[in-house]
């Protein structure tokens, strides 16, 4: 019953915030949050009908991938206790392709099913709010830029003047 937190029952993917991609098979959905974290959720029904009793199932197995720039990178494999429906990938890099599957994991002598895979991109939210936060402080920089243009036209209309007068 090894799981790593409190599954997430109900979760919808609301479409503002979040994008779900959904294994070809149907049975694992990677939930991309606009915050940078996927939550993957998993049922047994789309692996077809169990074997024997809800006991022979060990466990699961989840591998990953991820494509860099030059090339791509094995995730370390996670196992996860027969009870978990979820798992949340907490911080996943933007702008990176990713192949994550899930695989149940059976007592002998029945042999696992094949893995259910699912692909996708996480969209760089790091990116959007260095966008944001440089547009702010350019803001800035342009009203004080103002601010000290006038002050020099103040300075030049109204202090130099009269010196020059006597």
């Amino acid at each position: 019953r090894l799981c790593f937190r409190p599954p997430a029952r109900g979760f919808q993917c609301a479409a503002r915030g979040c994008r779900a991609h959904r294994s070809a098979g149907g049975a694992l959905v990677a939930n991309v949050l606009r915050n940078g974290s996927v939550l993957l959720q998993w049922g047994l029904r789309h692996w077809g009908p169990p074997p024997r009793p809800a006991a022979a199932l060990r466990g699961f197995a989840l591998n990953c991938s991820w494509d860099g720039t030059y090339t791509r990178f094995p995730c370390d494999s996670v196992e996860l206790g027969a009870a978990c429906r979820d798992y949340l990938l907490a911080e996943a890099h933007g702008s990176v392709r990713y192949r994550l599957c899930l695989q149940p994991r059976y007592a002998p002598p029945r042999p696992a099913p094949p893995a259910q895979c699912v692909e996708f991109r996480v969209e760089p939210a790091a990116m959007r709010d260095i966008v944001v936060a440089m547009t702010a402080v350019g803001g800035s920089i342009c009203v004080m830029l103002v601010f000290i243009c006038l002050l020099v036209a103040y300075i030049t209309e109204n202090l130099m003047s009269p010196a020059l007068a006597r």
